[in-house]
């Protein structure tokens, strides 16, 4: 049976992770393997503490992506892979993996992910979540501050420095490969029931 690859992607904060969530309890769980494009960011072990807080974490070159489409084409194929455990508060990947088995359905999340071509060729459905940038930013300062032990000001200026640019950038832009645009992400019902209209035909469709 051909596994279904969907990409879900967004720029920060927009709520990739709550659509991914619903899609995984509307799917079922014994279905979906879900990956996220922030476990492949590439280990910055090797430079000075100070100089890794300095890098552009938003665009795509700070991402592993040939490892990520390596390790979805393993899935497709139907072996498990190892996949990375990245510790955003030091900017580096610990020792450990984790473990993955193919299912049905691959969820791919991730701000970036359509802005790779060869990712792209790699999905069946593409999804992006559409939130005000207000809001967005809202969400990620919230987020950074509870669980990356960043400051306020730390967020603030690595948002106005990398991350509104970039996304202005390379996020925004992707949006025209969407297959389906979702505002308010997760929230949205009837985009969420379509959506899981859709898995069920491309599940029986690939049966």
């Amino acid at each position: 049976m051909k596994p279904v690859v969907m990409g879900v992607a967004g720029g920060t904060g927009s709520g990739k992770t709550t659509v991914a969530r619903e899609v995984l309890k509307r799917a079922g769980t014994n279905q979906i393997t879900l990956i996220q494009h922030d476990a492949y960011y590439k280990d910055l072990g090797d430079l000075p503490g100070a100089q890794r807080a300095m890098q552009n974490f938003d665009h795509p070159d700070a991402l592993e992506n040939e490892l990520l489409i390596a390790h979805l084409r393993e899935l497709k194929a139907g072996r498990p892979v190892e996949v990375p455990v990245y510790d955003f508060t030091t900017h580096t990947r610990t020792p450990q993996t984790q473990h993955v088995e193919p299912h049905r359905v691959i969820l791919l999340e991730g701000i970036l992910i359509f802005a790779d071509a060869e990712l792209r060729e790699l999905m069946d459905v593409k999804i992006y979540v559409d939130t005000d940038a207000d809001i967005r930013f809202i969400r990620r300062l919230q987020r950074d501050i509870a669980e990356r032990d960043r400051t306020m000001e730390s967020v603030v200026r690595q948002y106005l420095a990398t991350v509104r640019p970039m996304h202005q950038e390379f996020v925004e832009p992707s949006k025209r490969f969407a297959d389906v645009i979702i505002p308010e992400g997760g929230f949205n019902e009837v985009a969420m029931d379509m959506i899981a209209a859709r898995i069920k035909t491309l599940l029986q469709e690939t049966q």
